[in-house]
């Protein structure tokens, strides 16, 4: 072949290099070739550095070489997760919760949730308030007025719980542990964390500081407009809202005056619908206004 005009490359293997005769097909030697001394030295039997980690003296190294872009890593990447996820049951169980990561990356809630309730109470015009205790330093241009300084004061925050039917046990022992997260978020004053529980109606507001647990009671239909009143109602009034639900909720028409943060409970209704007995209900979205954090 080579002599009829085909340039022979270089380094070229041929069969008798390897002790096979010469003239089969490739079928033929594939059945007779095996790894020997007279192969050792071959680099293309060499799978690289790509195998062990090693540089080898005949790649091109980083600069040389072609590498994948972010989006073409991420594409590589999504299309193993799919492939594993496609045989659940012939992947390990280490690769199929890879894949599973790969497709729904997790979320550090925890230190988002705790983020949103900081940010919000650090916000402008969370937690202030006029005081005469320190005079303004204004007051020096007005000689016989005492001006009052604006000073911050720990913000309040108060906790609506969403009790309906909807919400397990564990996810209201859950909501108990991000109202302890949330009183250490804004410096560990439980005497200023507030409590609401509210499923169709708002139960009564409770300090987090008072002696024994929060009643969690509910368990019916979700109106979560009852516990937004409730909340707003009490004094003083809260400088955060943080409502802790499952989102299947209305919610209100208008933004309420301090700010709100949402945590939402996963929910998964991929195969069946959110109400039987209203197969096309959907919940509305959390609104606009609030920051909505996903919890587990």
């Amino acid at each position: 072949v080579y002599g009829d005009g085909l340039a022979r490359p270089e380094d070229v293997v041929e069969p008798g290099d390897l002790g096979l005769r010469e003239g089969e097909l490739m079928e033929e030697y594939l059945r007779q070739f095996t790894l020997g001394p007279r192969s050792e030295d071959l680099a293309w039997l060499d799978c690289g550095s790509g195998a062990d980690g090693l540089d080898r003296e005949w790649e091109l190294g980083p600069d040389g070489a072609h590498g994948l872009s972010e989006h073409e890593r991420d594409a590589v990447r999504f299309r193993v997760a799919q492939g594993i996820t496609g045989r659940p049951g012939k992947a390990p169980h280490g690769w199929r919760r890879w894949a599973e990561e790969a497709f729904h990356p997790p979320q550090p809630w925890r230190e988002l949730l705790g983020a949103a309730v900081r940010s919000a109470a650090s916000g402008p015009g969370a937690g202030e308030d006029y005081t005469y205790g320190r005079p303004a330093r204004r007051s020096t241009a007005l000689p016989g007025t005492v001006l009052p300084s604006l000073r911050r004061r720990p913000p309040r925050v108060s906790v609506v719980i969403d009790t309906s039917g909807s919400v397990s046990d564990a996810e209201l022992g859950s909501a108990l542990l991000e109202v302890a997260a949330i009183a250490r978020a804004v410096g560990g004053r439980r005497d200023l964390v507030t409590v609401v529980p509210c499923d169709a109606s708002a139960g009564i507001a409770r300090r987090l500081c008072r002696e024994g647990g929060i009643p969690l009671t509910g368990g019916g239909g979700t109106d979560l407009r009852a516990g937004f009143t409730r909340a707003l109602r009490t004094r003083p009034s809260p400088d955060v809202i943080v409502v802790l639900t499952d989102g299947q909720t209305p919610w209100p028409d208008t933004r309420p005056p301090c700010r709100t943060v949402v945590g939402l409970f996963p929910r998964h209704h991929d195969n069946h619908a959110y109400d039987e007995s209203n197969p096309e209900y959907v919940p509305d979205s959390p609104p606009e206004w609030a920051r909505v954090v996903d919890i587990g």
